[in-house]
Order: structure tokens, then sequence, then C-alpha cells
């Protein structure tokens, strides 16, 4: 799958060495989350509570957009663009919230994943989006969480989806 990267974007991941700094921003929603759990690989700065006083604790992450990513160690680890194979991913998680491991084992429905790349330095200028995919399986352990993610494959879908025979339209034969 062919992607238009900027020109900045380009130059930074192809450079020695840059004072740049990609930052993936995770988005996950689901039906049974109130509001969807944004979390960001960089901690870009001090976040604030609404009336602009330090949170207690002390929390770090990005502001995208409006939106506000909490910072939590991870590694994305994403497919390669073949034609050949289905889009999958695996986000590895530091283990740092018994909340995450309790929302992980209180679901069997599928959470969306949606992953954005951004420069700490302009986090409001999404470089590249990868769009929502499926949280098809999530393991864990004492020091993290492993999120197995992946598109639904149309390439198991027949082709073509029906055919006029007399098992499915027979008043057409005769």
């Amino acid at each position: 799958m062919a992607r238009t990267l900027s020109s900045a974007f380009l130059e930074a991941i192809s450079a020695e060495e840059t004072g740049k700094v990609v930052v993936f921003l995770v988005t996950i929603t689901h039906e049974d989350l109130g509001t969807p759990l944004r979390f960001s690989s960089d901690p870009t700065q001090r976040l604030l509570d609404g009336d602009s006083q330090e949170l207690d604790p002390v929390q770090y992450g990005t502001i995208s957009r409006g939106q506000t990513y909490i910072f939590i160690p991870m590694r994305p680890v994403l497919s390669d663009d073949s034609e050949d194979t289905p889009p999958t991913a695996r986000l590895v998680i530091d283990n740092v919230d018994r909340e995450m491991v309790a929302l992980l084992r209180s679901t069997s429905e599928q959470a969306d994943v949606k992953i954005e790349l951004v420069f700490a330095d302009s986090p409001d200028t999404v470089e590249v989006t990868i769009p929502a995919m499926n949280l098809f399986n999530a393991e864990y352990d004492a020091l993290e969480i492993t999120l197995l993610l992946g598109i639904d494959s149309m390439a198991s879908e027949p082709f073509p989806a029906g055919t006029f025979g007399p098992g499915a339209f027979p008043g057409l034969h005769s």
C-alpha cells in the first residue's frame, strides 16, 4: 500500500542523525469505553488539569489536535506494506497499570486501535495515519502487554460473492 509522506518526515526518518522525535499516538475505541483511550509513546510535555494545575500524580503526554494522549512506554512493531499479506501490527506496552489488564479481561468484543505518527515539536500535524485495526488478541505478563492488531482480510471472501443459479434464484431458471 503506497503512502504519501511529507518531505520533512522522509528527511527525518532517512537522516543518520536528527533532532526530530517521531511520536506514536494510539487511540483505542470500544463500545464499552465511555471515551477512547489515548496513549503517546513520548513524554512530550507535563500535563495539566482543566484549571491549568499540575496533575497529582504528575503525568506526561502529548496534546494533539486538542486531545490528550497519556505517555506510556510502548514499542510499536508495524508490518511491512506487502500487497500479499493483510496489515498486522504488534503493540508492546509496559505493564505499568493494573487497570489495563483488568480492562483486557473484561470484554470479549474486539476494540479498534488507530495509530498516528507525529513529530514531538508539531503534534497537531499528523504525518502518517494507520487506519483503525482490530485488536485480535492480547497477551500479558508482569512486565508487558502485547496487543496483536490486524485488519480482517477480504481475500478470504468468495468472489464472485453470489451466482445466479437455481439454488439461490429458483424463479429465474426453468
